[in-house]
């Protein structure tokens, strides 16, 4: 791939609502592709401040219980049953998804602020590496990211958080693009 091939690759690239995914997702070596270059990213000291969590076949499902379990436990209201259904369902809108857990740890060489910002990056990669082998990805976190039933079941330590999840596989249908900001409204320059 030539430079102007990647350019051209990253000025296009889109993510995918996690209802557009059809059924084809990657396979083994694909996936282990993914995952090495998703962890191939700046990370100040070698820490490795984030790990990955997939959730393939049955194991989205499984997640989705854990989702409906959570959702009847903290809602403020009893939830509908299609509530329930839709978070039973919420990780089978892919045929794959993968979790990226932050987990800064204590240094004083690399701050917090660079090992959560690591985590970013690595969830990035994945989306870009993903993309390249011709798969659509959506990073999103929606609320069971930060609920504390699911970071329990997940088993996540004291310390580590949900970055995103990444649903990766096929378009079903075609994402159209949206507005990107003008670089005159996100760039500034430093005159000293």
């Amino acid at each position: 791939m030539s430079n102007t091939e990647i350019l051209d690759f990253l000025s296009t690239r889109r993510s995918l609502k996690p209802t557009m995914f059809a059924k084809e997702g990657p396979s083994p070596d694909e996936l282990t592709r993914i995952l090495t270059i998703a962890a191939r990213v700046p990370d100040h000291k070698k820490l490795n401040p984030w790990r990955f969590i997939v959730f393939s076949g049955e194991t989205r499902a499984k997640a989705g219980e854990l989702f409906a379990t959570a959702c009847a436990a903290e809602d403020r209201q009893q939830p509908s049953e299609i509530r329930l259904q839709t978070e039973r369902g919420r990780f089978l809108r892919a045929p794959l998804v993968v979790a990226v857990i932050s987990r800064p740890v204590e240094n004083p060489g690399a701050p917090e602020w660079e090992q959560i910002l690591s985590a970013g990056a690595a969830a990035f990669n994945l989306c870009l590496a993903a993309n390249a082998l011709g798969y659509g990805t959506c990073w999103i976190t929606e609320w069971i990211a930060y609920s504390a039933i699911v970071k329990e079941g997940l088993g996540l330590s004291e310390t580590e958080r949900v970055a995103g999840f990444v649903y990766i596989g096929k378009a079903g249908e075609r994402q159209e693009d949206r507005d990107r900001p003008a670089l005159s409204e996100v760039v500034s320059y430093w005159q000293g």
